[in-house]
């Protein structure tokens, strides 16, 4: 609700306690211990900014925030407080421009994003890898940036990690050393991430940050409600989520400076879980984002139950201070109150550190920023109440809301274009079809309907001292099991090998050469998964059955050559 052209909070002995739009932009909190009614103060700031046609932002953890989209109505209790603020008058109840968003699409309009969009530092965090499976994250994301793979969902991701951790010899000399147990960790936290639903967030089409940006009719500032009941049980994803839509309201919009009104108003609820096991390089970024995205127009408010939740380089950013009353039943939360009382601008009418403790439900610690920039005294004020009703809405007001809202079913379908996965499922698909099947040992599993070759060799004759041609019918081997090797050239073997030794090499093409350019010309080939896998099941069973089939070829081509017999063991008699 506006007063004199600013947002009216509440009402101290002193008077109307009320935010300067033009001060807005220099960031908040709102802190208290639980049921002291911060989500209350979060419903009259975010009506309030709306009323002055400044788009918001909140996250709804506890569902009580939806009735922000229908009018309040008067009770004993709103009487009472609104007669404590001084407001005789009748009160103007009225519910304001609710968008309503789910990641999951289940309570709003479903939120995707790229994992590109995300970028590896988020991705990362939302993944929970340490910093060695980090280091290989950016990797991945720098190798799909060079090689012009698009990064949209997890399936890209899981497809660059396969391809990745099996070419890893090609990067090592430009990346570094890739471990495939390292890539092995990625992928089944990718697997966990799945199970918890977070496949749903990547995708297209991607969120479109200006579409947060809008006003209806009357030209107020559409309130963006995110479902956030069962994404809050995830509380990485959460705040990993949260930070996301903060850095893509930095990247997008423009520098404007200070102007009399932000362009948008951001509430992190829940704020401690954005600080909770936060590495250094994520915190620097969040430090460096809420300094900046100020001269961008956009104001960031964060509402947490403990201020020192929140860290000091980013607490000593928020100037415009709603601090609802503190618990003091510890040593430690006695420090914690002394240190907020401190925080605030001395008001001689009252003992900041004793009130802070004294709060009732729906008082608070006010300060914002006056209008030369410095704070104000601190005002021990009685919070206004919200214009719109306060609590849950039913599940047919919401699906109505969200057929009728601006946004219509932009999101409501999505797509899947071609990307990293189906380009490198192509790469590989087409791979197994162009090269040859290749075969580890000499012979592979014998196939059946296998037709009978002949094959015309020469034979050393000793009867006539030189080499004659002679016909042999062999069982033809598969060609899918066949070894590359060179083609068979007959020629005289060196003088010390055995004439017997040589027709046979010439018979089965294993020449010394030929057996050199066989180990040479290995070819390497991508196999597919399935491939890799009936490889190693069979690899004990094509070692039998080709010392059998050896065996068998060796008996045919003897008998050929007229060079089969027994064979008997000398026995020696004592």
């Amino acid at each position: 609700m506006l007063y004199d052209n600013r947002i009216w909070v509440g009402t101290s002995p002193e008077g109307a306690v009320s935010l300067l739009p033009s001060m807005a932009n220099r960031h908040g909190l709102i802190s208290g211990a639980t049921g002291t009614g911060k989500t209350v103060t979060l419903q009259v700031l975010a009506e309030g900014f709306s009323s002055i046609g400044v788009p918001v932002f909140l996250a709804d953890v506890k569902g009580d925030l939806g009735g922000l989209c229908r009018a309040g109505e008067n009770s004993e209790k709103i009487a009472s407080r609104l007669q404590k603020c001084g407001y005789n008058a009748a009160f103007p109840f009225r519910g304001s421009p609710v968008v309503f968003w789910d990641i999951y699409g289940e309570k709003g309009h479903p939120i995707r994003a790229t994992v590109s969009q995300m970028g590896p530092l988020l991705f990362s965090r939302l993944l929970q890898l340490n910093d060695v499976q980090s280091g290989i994250m950016y990797l991945i994301f720098k190798i799909a940036d060079a090689e012009g793979l698009l990064l949209i969902d997890l399936k890209d991701v899981k497809a660059m990690l396969t391809y990745v951790g099996e070419n890893a010899s090609r990067y090592t000399l430009e990346y570094g050393n890739i471990s495939k147990a390292s890539i092995g960790a990625i992928q089944r936290s990718i697997a966990v991430l799945e199970d918890q639903g977070g496949d749903k967030f990547f995708g297209e089409p991607a969120l479109d940050i200006i579409d947060w940006m809008m006003q209806d009719d009357e030209g107020r500032g559409c309130v963006n409600v995110l479902a956030a009941e069962k994404l809050y049980r995830n509380p990485v994803m959460y705040s990993t989520f949260l930070l996301w839509m903060l850095g893509q309201l930095y990247d997008i919009l423009p520098e404007v400076g200070d102007r009399d009104k932000p362009q948008m108003v951001f509430f992190f609820d829940e704020a401690h879980l954005l600080f909770s096991d936060c590495s250094k390089t994520l915190l620097d970024r969040v430090e460096q984002t809420v300094k900046l995205i100020r001269s961008k127009g956009v104001g960031v408010y964060f509402i947490t139950q403990n201020p020192t939740d929140i860290s000091t380089g980013v607490l000593s950013q928020l100037s415009n201070r709603v601090q609802h009353a503190l618990r003091a039943y510890t040593p430690q939360e006695q420090k914690v109150v002394k240190a907020v009382a401190q925080t605030f601008r001395v008001n001689p009418s009252f003992d900041t550190e004793q009130a802070l403790t004294e709060l009732k439900t729906g008082e608070a610690l006010l300060s914002f920023l006056q209008e030369d920039g410095s704070p104000m005294p601190a005002q021990k004020a009685i919070i206004l109440p919200p214009q719109g009703a306060i609590g849950t809405i039913s599940d047919e007001m919401r699906a109505t809301w969200i057929k009728t809202d601006a946004v219509g079913d932009k999101y409501d379908v999505a797509f899947d274009r071609d990307s990293a996965y189906e380009y490198l499922a192509g790469l590989m698909a087409h791979a197994e079809q162009a090269a040859p099947i290749v075969v580890d040992g000499d012979i592979d599993v014998p196939q059946p309907a296998a037709q009978p070759m002949p094959v015309i060799f020469k034979v050393y004759d000793p009867a006539t001292g030189t080499y004659v041609e002679r016909e042999a019918v062999l069982p033809q081997v598969p060609a899918a099991a066949v070894p590359v090797q060179q083609p068979m050239q007959p020629s005289v073997q060196p003088a010390q090998q055995p004439a017997i030794l040589q027709g046979l090499n010439q018979l089965i093409g294993k020449t010394e050469k030929a057996v050199k350019q066989e180990k040479a010309v290995k070819t390497t080939v991508q196999k597919s998964f399935g491939n890799q896998l009936l490889e190693s099941f069979t690899k004990s069973a094509t070692t039998s059955a080709g010392r059998t089939l050896g065996s068998q070829l060796t008996r045919s081509l003897l008998g050929t050559l007229g060079l089969t017999g027994t064979t008997r063991k000398k026995t020696t008699k004592r």
